[in-house]
């Protein structure tokens, strides 16, 4: 009975794991369908920062802004976007492998990280590379306040030439089982490259087209940090969501099995249990 007492323990347990997969799922497909709908939400305004932007840049010589200038040097920072936790799948394992690629041959002389999220932390804690910032469990920030200040940072340190270029990395979103890493030069910027005959509007601005054109390349970057962001929260969600679906699913697989083993296990005790009874009937008749 030993061995039944510890198969019925075992189901339990399966059980218990198997409530928790399933409740993580739930949750992760209400953080993706929310996601999801920021996503959306927010891509009116990135369509009018760049209109404004395309009408600017017929305005205003390119070179004239320090986020705009091409620089010599080999200095790069890389914008990690992992998670703050584990249990979704592929989606951080993705995340560093495209990070490495980016890094290449790039030494701890060349290359500086700025990480969001505390897997990335912990990833490159064994690596040489100088970290500069670390954005630790966003998840519970506001996401607004949080590209806000990631765009500060990254745009501080391009304009004051301690880096000559940012790469973004982070995955996008496509379904719940495939998320693509992305890897995007950030900074420097390259405006869109418009003829005067195609504006649809002449604008005047005020104080002058250079002003607006500072304000509206530091909110290009803060929303391109922000959609960003967004992407990622999706993705991780959507991995996490398939990931406790399969765990869900083998749990019901291994109860299912043990629960086959216990039944068997259960008759052959009791068979044994019917011959000793009658084994024991024959004795005494004899």
């Amino acid at each position: 009975m030993a061995n039944l007492k510890d198969i019925k323990r075992r189901i339990g347990s399966v059980k218990n794991t198997q409530q928790i997969t399933r409740a993580m799922k739930l949750v992760a497909a209400a953080k993706l369908r929310r996601a999801q709908e920021a996503v959306l939400a927010a891509r009116p305004y990135a369509e009018k920062v760049m209109e404004v932007m395309e009408d600017v840049a017929v305005r205003v010589d390119p070179e004239a802004h320090p986020l705009l200038h091409r620089r010599e040097g080999d200095k790069k920072l890389i914008l990690v976007l992992a998670g703050d936790k584990g249990l979704c799948g592929p989606y951080n394992s993705n995340i560093f492998k495209a990070a490495m690629a980016a890094i290449g041959d790039g030494t701890a002389e060349d290359i500086s990280l700025a990480l969001v999220g505390g897997k990335g932390a912990d990833f490159f804690k064994r690596r040489p590379y100088p970290v500069v910032e670390k954005f630790l469990d966003y998840g519970k920030r506001d996401v607004v306040e949080l590209a806000h200040e990631v765009a500060g940072v990254v745009i501080k340190l391009f304009v004051d030439e301690e880096i000559d270029q940012v790469i973004l990395i982070y995955n996008k979103f496509k379904n719940v089982v495939i998320q693509l890493p992305q890897t995007v030069s950030l900074i420097p910027l390259t405006l869109p490259s418009v003829e005067e005959n195609d504006r649809p509007v002449d604008f005047e601005y005020e104080p002058s087209a250079e002003v607006v054109l500072d304000g509206m390349l530091r909110r290009y970057i803060e929303n391109q940090i922000y959609e960003a962001i967004l992407e990622s929260a999706a993705s991780e969600n959507g991995s996490r969501m398939t990931a406790m679906d399969a765990a869900t699913k083998n749990a019901k697989e291994m109860i299912d099995d043990l629960t086959l083993i216990y039944n068997r296990a259960r008759q052959a005790a009791i068979t044994t249990e019917l011959i000793e009874v009658v084994a024991g009937a024959d004795a005494l008749e004899g």
